[in-house]
């Protein structure tokens, strides 16, 4: 498949089954679109099919898309421990109810956690390194098991000569020194939840008494990230349709100091924050908006990292693994706080996907065979699409919620995520441009 798209003056060819990205003029473009109807001369398509034809020789143009095994495994590798059903924010979109989980609030004591360590490394075969999420809810309002558990769960992988990564996502509300340290020291990455500009943050992000919450964690944002050094972090934010000028709320976020930054759509059905498909004209302008300022930035030695323009066309993940996504359901599941276990945190509590629990240590195997067996091309609509190879059918969750299964793509995430690969398309051309000048 070829794909040709335009950025502002710029157009590009992106060949689906060679990974290539390749500048081009507007002829070019017009005539690999359409040959009939570019409205070209017979001369000018002749001299295109010449320029074009050392490229389908080298297989950079034109080849046939590649076609891979999934690479599934019963070798379980990840769990989203749920360590706290309770939160101290009252965030309007919040997925999981306001922590809740639509169910009652609760800690997930050791003992639970102790056993959700357990299940995993006695169901991880071969694999070597494992991850736990520590997710919520808040997760710092039970500190005192992370810390249990992460020291717990060290002891336990070294006897069998593995090792475990980290993970924390925060509201950042209790973030202390003592949380800072800890996690300095043992999480891998740690998330930190932030919608930006003052105005926007409080407008969702409140506190239980009904305040805005962002003059309570900006600070210990702040200090946190200085004492974190070089290990891996994002601040991370949600957009709504409250602040479609999503692109000035990443660029406050980085005016602030941090160069790790998350800016995701919203996922909910209240309609004064909802993202409709009238707004989508208006989010594609904005990662323009945001690219061209990413760019402007790189330029002038202020670079920063935003997670979606980062796709790596050569060095990225393996096609097989491309093609097999998340693993939600299959090699990493969620386990919420009484050892309930779940294919992934967006599906907590649907008993509908209910698989089993942490104490029991068995599976459904029905419910994992249907996860095992989605991937990328059980997914009939991603057939055709150019970005298939990097999206990976997208998020099983948003499928369901959304389209009633988990095979059927959402298409307005769909079309984010197109419009953002574009965006990352061209700042891949534009930084290679610039460091061979």
């Amino acid at each position: 498949m070829i794909h040709t798209f335009q950025y502002k003056e710029k157009f590009y060819i992106y060949d689906t089954g060679s990974g290539s990205l390749h500048e081009c003029d507007a002829e070019t473009a017009a005539f690999l679109q359409n040959e009939e109807t570019c409205g070209l001369s017979e001369q000018r398509k002749a001299e295109i099919r010449a320029d074009l034809q050392p490229l389908y020789e080298a297989g950079l143009l034109g080849k046939e898309d590649v076609s891979a095994y999934p690479m599934k495994s019963t070798e379980i590798k990840a769990l989203c421990l749920h360590i706290c059903h309770d939160c101290n924010l009252r965030c309007k979109y919040c997925f999981a109810d306001e922590g809740a989980y639509h169910s009652v609030r609760e800690s997930m004591s050791f003992e639970t956690a102790k056993a959700a360590i357990d299940f995993l490394l006695k169901n991880s075969g071969k694999r070597k390194v494992l991850e736990v999420d520590f997710f919520g809810g808040e997760p710092l309002m039970n500190l005192s098991v992370i810390q249990k558990v992460v020291y717990y769960a060290k002891e336990e992988a070294a006897k069998l000569g593995k090792k475990f990564l980290f993970t924390t996502t925060t509201n950042a509300l209790l973030l202390n020194d003592e949380a800072i340290r800890f996690f300095n020291e043992e999480m891998e990455n740690v998330v930190l939840s932030l919608d930006g500009r003052p105005e926007v943050h409080d407008l969702v992000r409140k506190t239980a008494n009904g305040k805005g919450s962002y003059e309570y964690v900006i600070h210990n944002i702040e200090k946190f990230v200085r004492m974190r050094g070089d290990k891996h972090y994002y601040v991370r934010g949600t957009f709504t349709a409250k602040n479609l000028d999503f692109a000035k709320d990443v660029l406050f976020i980085a005016d602030k100091g941090f160069d790790s930054i998350s800016m995701e759509p919203v996922v909910t059905d209240i309609p004064e924050l909802a993202i409709r498909e009238e707004h989508l004209e208006t989010i594609e302008k904005e990662y323009e908006n945001l690219c061209d300022e990413y760019l402007a930035r790189y330029a002038a030695g202020k670079g920063f990292n935003f997670f979606h323009f980062n796709i790596d066309l050569e060095g990225g993940p393996c096609l097989s693994k491309r093609v097999s996504a998340c693993g939600a359901g299959n090699e990493y599941f969620s386990v919420v706080p009484n050892g309930d276990i779940y294919p992934c945190h967006q599906f907590a509590g649907d008993r509908d996907f209910y698989m089993g629990n942490v104490f029991e240590g068995k599976l459904n195997e029905e419910i994992r065979a249907k996860f095992a067996s989605s991937c990328l091309f059980t997914r009939e609509k991603c057939d055709s699409c150019f970005a298939k190879f990097i999206c990976s059918g997208g998020c099983n969750a948003n499928n369901y919620h959304y389209n009633g299964d988990i095979n059927k793509p959402y298409e307005m995430t769909c079309a984010m995520m197109k419009k953002r690969i574009e965006c990352a398309m061209h700042i891949l051309a534009e930084k290679k441009a610039a460091e061979e000048d």
